[in-house]
């Protein structure tokens, strides 16, 4: 959701700063400012109406009441993260995002698109071709806008000498580009299956444009739309609006165990809810992900199983013995958590779930635990082998003995855009449809003639 040219700031949920408590006091604070989110500027100005129903709204009169901060050289990194929560903020900040989001279900928002976003997979020929075809419509259509993809397939020469305009108006994005300047671009077609959403979701790690993804992949999941009917689609959402919903995302950041002089042996244990907890040189922050589907903590290319303690608050939940751990938002509850035999969960649901990779015992099972917990996996010192950590499947880093992963609710969610007709597959018909979920021959009844 942006504005004319660069104007649009964070999709995510405020709170209070001045009640900001570290969990840990190993852990880093920010003293970034925050700004206000377009999405709160649309239910302030929502609340001047006695009912809320399908509403255009024009965001070039909404940007001249919010304050933009457009400065690509910010360093993102330094955010106030939820990790550092106390339990009541973070209840606050899941309440909000689910209750924003109950609400821009009910709006549609009238955007007007000057920038596009065009994602594919890049070793698809298939798809850059799809991708060659939506860009040839798209700069034919609408003269105003501009849409961006780089690919030697992509037959760059042939669309240029299709029009006058076209060589000014094609450009290309970068990985760069999607981390300083998210607001660069008005909306994101992705164009492939859930693979396509998630790569969507680990570029853009703050801002996200709102994403309208097409169904080209197997399953479909998080793909609502079907690709045969993008003129149609597209055409409504410029002209007609949009409607947004919100996915939950986590925030996962990498903490390294720091050497100290201190002499005796270290306990992971001890440094995190123990007696250590409140030295101030136990760990230091590292790099810190938004994941859509799941963080995994695994035993990696190591031939033995891995050893991972777990906790959760200021608890020690347990010890795992098994090849890992899957902590998954419920939009990944349908990934890697249900391969690894893990409950399915619907994506409304305000929970964390967490589930054993070929546990070494037989009571571990999968346990749902509430999405205002803040989580940490990490290996103890004592532990024969390192393990290794993913996040969504990518940015795969190594947790050596005395590492850990903090796991907490993300304040960027995810924006994806819903059909304005409502004909959307319901989630319960996605799974009995893509995984035959209680799929089976329907009993005969009994012969009357015989009872």
């Amino acid at each position: 959701m942006s504005t004319d040219g660069e104007a649009q700031d964070f999709l995510k949920i405020s709170f209070d700063q001045r009640e900001a408590k570290r969990r840990k006091s190993s852990l880093v604070p920010s003293t970034r400012p925050e700004t206000q989110c377009f999405v709160h500027t649309v239910l302030e100005h929502q609340r001047g109406h006695t009912s809320i129903e399908d509403v255009a709204l024009s965001n070039e009169g909404l940007a001249q009441k919010r304050h933009i901060d457009k400065d690509p050289h910010n360093n993102l990194d330094q955010v106030h993260h939820s990790r550092l929560l106390t339990k009541k903020q973070i209840s606050d900040l899941t309440l909000g995002i689910r209750e924003l989001s109950k609400k821009l279900a009910q709006l549609r928002l009238q955007l007007r698109v000057r920038n596009v976003f065009i994602l594919t997979k890049a070793n698809d020929e298939k798809l850059i071709g799809y991708s060659s075809e939506v860009t040839d419509w798209l700069l034919s259509r609408y003269s105003d806008i501009n849409t961006m993809k780089d690919h030697k397939l992509f037959n760059v020469q042939g669309l240029i000498k299709k029009g006058p305009t076209h060589e000014q108006r094609l450009k290309w994005w970068n990985v760069t580009m999607c981390k300083e300047r998210p607001q660069t671009w008005d909306i994101v077609l992705a164009l492939g299956g859930d693979g396509t959403v998630l790569y969507a979701s680990w570029l853009f790690q703050r801002v996200v444009p709102p994403v309208i993804s097409f169904s080209l992949g197997s399953l479909g999941f998080l793909t609502k739309f079907d690709f045969e009917q993008y003129p149609v689609t597209l055409s409504r959402a410029f002209d007609e609006g949009i409607t947004v919903s919100l996915r939950l995302r986590f925030e996962a950041t990498v903490m390294r165990s720091q050497h100290r002089s201190r002499s005796g042996p270290k306990d992971l244990v001890e440094e995190l809810i123990g007696e250590e907890q409140e030295d101030n040189h136990t760990h230091r922050p590292e790099t810190t992900h938004n994941i859509l589907n799941e963080v995994v903590v695994d035993r990696g290319p190591n031939g033995t199983m891995a050893t991972i303690e777990l906790f959760g608050d200021d608890e020690h939940f347990t010890t795992i013995q098994a090849d890992g751990v899957c902590i998954a938002t419920p939009t990944g509850s349908t990934a890697y958590n249900l391969a690894a035999g893990g409950s399915l969960c619907h994506p409304d649901n305000p929970v964390v779930l967490v589930t054993a990779i070929c546990a070494h015992t037989l009571s571990f099972r999968p346990i749902i635990l509430p999405d205002t917990i803040v989580l940490r996996a990490g290996v103890p010192y004592d532990a024969r082998t390192s393990s290794w950590a993913s996040f969504d499947g990518r940015e795969r880093v190594e947790l050596k003995p005395g590492d850990y992963v903090t796991v907490s609710v993300s304040r960027y969610p995810f924006s994806s855009v819903l059909p304005l007709d409502g004909t959307r597959k319901d989630w319960i018909d996605s799974i009995s449809r893509t995984l035959q979920w209680n799929s089976r021959q329907r009993q005969k009844a009994f012969d009357k003639n015989l009872v």
